[in-house]
């Protein structure tokens, strides 16, 4: 099973690529403020450099939370759409073990269909101005 991990909840984001649990691949960059234009782009030069192409993945895997509120609605929206896109399973884990959790989850037939971040805090919204 060809696994793609997403993790964005702060200014460097992290790609992986995995078959089961083995390591294929894995990029980290200083995302910060341009993660939204760039992590599509990223995860298609992951794939191309092992010779992969959208079409191959077949789970995904993604932190969802603690973390920075616009990284991780970011990375686990554009889990949710790839997943629902190549009806695909989804699976959101936290903590430091986080990876491997949640590829062992998928493995193991779980499919969460659609993940919700965790914040860590409720997200601080501002009155709408007149």
């Amino acid at each position: 099973m060809i696994i793609l991990t997403i993790r964005t909840d702060k200014p460097e984001a992290e790609l992986g690529l995995f078959e089961d649990n083995k390591p294929l691949a894995q990029v980290s960059w200083e995302a910060h403020y341009q993660l939204a234009e760039t992590i599509h782009s990223k995860i298609e030069d992951m794939l191309k450099s092992r010779h992969k192409t959208w079409h191959d993945i077949e789970a995904i895997a993604c932190y969802r939370g603690p973390g920075s509120f616009t990284g991780l609605r970011i990375g686990i929206s554009v889990g949710n759409a790839l997943a629902y896109s190549q009806n695909v399973p989804i699976v959101g884990t936290t903590g430091s073990n986080w990876q491997t959790n949640a590829i062992e989850a998928l493995l193991n037939g779980t499919n969460e269909q659609t993940i919700l971040p965790e914040y860590g805090a409720p997200a601080h919204i501002t009155a709408a101005k007149k």
